[in-house]
């Protein structure tokens, strides 16, 4: 593994999720929070699904994760996707292990909330009432 640092970024919904990774313990952080501290047990392990699947390789690495936006899931799903995604920057070897497990884990979901419209009462496919009378 090279000694530079390694950026990169994950997005779903309104969360957006920027990681570093560089040499170090295995320590993960998550907006300044160790992982272990941080938010719901679900969001958690969603989030540790990388760490996991690379093994030793995260355990030599040291990643800070910044995310902000969106919900708590999303937020979880942004920062699982950033966190791969150094990995595999860091460790060509983990992709297809990635790829085999969960797609999700490489490949970002593009979906996102519908816009609203003009005209139609605060709703994005609402449509406006006639009465023909």
């Amino acid at each position: 593994m090279s000694t530079k640092l390694i950026h990169t970024a994950g997005r779903r919904k309104r969360a957006v999720a920027r990681a570093t990774l560089k040499p170090g313990s295995g320590k993960v952080r998550i907006n300044r929070f160790l992982l272990d501290n941080y938010s719901s047990k679900l969001v958690r392990m969603k989030m540790q699904e990388p760490l996991i699947i690379a093994g030793d390789s995260a355990k030599g690495v040291n990643i800070d994760v910044t995310v902000e936006g969106g919900g708590a899931v999303t937020q979880a799903d942004a920062a699982r996707l950033a966190i791969a995604r150094a990995l595999v920057k860091s460790d060509k070897k983990l992709e297809k292990a990635f790829l085999n497990y969960d797609r999700q884990l490489l490949v970002a979901d593009v979906r996102a909330k519908e816009t609203h419209k003009p005209n139609r009462h605060g709703k994005a496919r609402a449509k406006v009432q006639k009465s023909y009378r």
